[in-house]
């Protein structure tokens, strides 16, 4: 395994993300993906991932930052832990998470987010 610093498919659909182009969010996935939203929507196929991506940017969604702080590749799977900024229903909001995603040919097959659900914070004997 090796963390990488190349245009990879999950690299390609999260810069496709930032760039609010959901032509080419369609284009990075297969006809027939599946994408688990850590929110937990499914999104199957290419189709409905093009029009998902479409409502959120025409609903006023931007994604302000989605910063990959550590990506694996090995095989047909790759590994991403990210931060993540984006305005949503007029709230701005920020959270950390990861994403697993599989290819095939060369595009996304599979994906499924994880995030954070609350602040992180160091433990010094209790919980907050």
């Amino acid at each position: 395994m090796a963390i990488v610093d190349r245009m990879t498919a999950l690299t390609e659909y999260i810069d496709a993300w930032i760039a609010a182009d959901a032509d080419r969010i369609a284009r990075a996935v297969t006809e027939h993906c599946h994408i688990t939203e850590c929110y937990g929507p499914v999104y199957r196929g290419r189709d409905t991932v093009h029009q998902w991506a479409q409502t959120w940017f025409d609903k006023g969604g931007v994604v302000h930052r989605w910063e990959v702080t550590d990506h694996i590749v090995t095989g047909d799977r790759e590994i991403a832990e990210w931060n993540f900024e984006c305005t949503w229903a007029g709230e701005r909001a920020g959270f950390e998470g990861a994403t697993i995603a599989r290819h095939e040919s060369g595009l996304i097959r599979t994906l499924r987010e994880y995030q954070t659900t609350a602040p992180l914070y160091d433990w010094h004997g209790t919980w907050r």
